[in-house]
């Protein structure tokens, strides 16, 4: 009996004993597979982020291209290329990546260049994409929108010195996404008879940067015009072009 008893209790102990490395390696298993998922979770959305930060990077180039003179066109042709290249990556799975560029209202083929003599000008770009990530059991579908624009508005006053010299001040404010933006070259110009001159030191030019997109511009010349022309242009921080052109008020 007492051996049975024995064999019994080592029996026991050994099966206890391998209940429990079965349920140690089971919640091993959980939490390895937690991990793995939450790690595969994260890597979608990192990698979903990537391709939209990526969409939003094109979008921004293609037009800062075009607002320096190139064609239209290039927007789409960047899009052709970018969906091309994330169509090619699988480190999570199969992407496809679609686009429309907005062809509605002031655009063209996703592009609105609008440079006008009313005081506003207006450098666009606009596409709708549709992103779908294919993986073993899952599918990711994600739709989003890339609206970049550039925007500036100028008021132009003008006083009467002496005879036809003049002292023109010119206000700018520029806008990204209609939020104040910071300029990284800012030219002005005024029109003497029927030329564009840029003010310097000689005409007392003065500059004033506010630091939010606020930006003040003053110059004395010899015009002997009534109908004072000037024109900004600007670069912003993302190398996108926008100009305005406006017709001073006297004061």
């Amino acid at each position: 009996m007492g051996r049975r008893n024995s064999s019994g209790q080592a029996l026991l102990l050994g099966v206890l004993l391998i209940a429990l490395l079965l349920l140690s390696v089971e919640l091993y298993v959980y939490e390895v597979g937690k991990a793995i998922g939450e790690a595969n979770l994260n890597s979608f959305s990192d990698s979903i982020f990537a391709v939209r930060l990526g969409s939003r990077h094109v979008v921004v180039g293609s037009l800062a291209n075009i607002s320096q003179g190139g064609a239209n066109q290039n927007l789409e042709i960047n899009l052709e290329n970018w969906s091309s290249f994330v169509g090619r990556q699988y480190q999570l799975g199969k992407y496809i990546l679609n686009f429309t560029s907005k062809d509605t209202a002031q655009y063209s083929s996703g592009i609105w260049i609008s440079w006008g003599a009313n005081g506003s000008g207006v450098s666009g770009a606009y596409a709708n994409f549709t992103l779908k990530l294919l993986d073993r059991g899952t599918e990711i579908n994600q739709t989003y929108a890339i609206n970049v624009t550039t925007t500036l508005s100028i008021h132009g006053s003008y006083r009467v010195i002496g005879g036809n010299t003049k002292q023109v001040n010119v206000t700018s404010n520029l806008l990204n996404e209609g939020v104040p933006a910071l300029a990284k070259n800012l030219t002005l110009y005024y029109n003497n008879s029927s030329n564009w001159i840029v003010p310097d030191s000689q005409n007392n030019y003065a500059f004033i940067d506010y630091g939010n997109g606020t930006y003040f511009t003053s110059f004395v010349a010899d015009i002997p015009s009534e109908n004072i022309e000037v024109s900004t242009h600007v670069f912003d921080q993302r190398e996108i072009n926008v100009q305005a052109n406006v017709t001073c008020t006297e004061i």
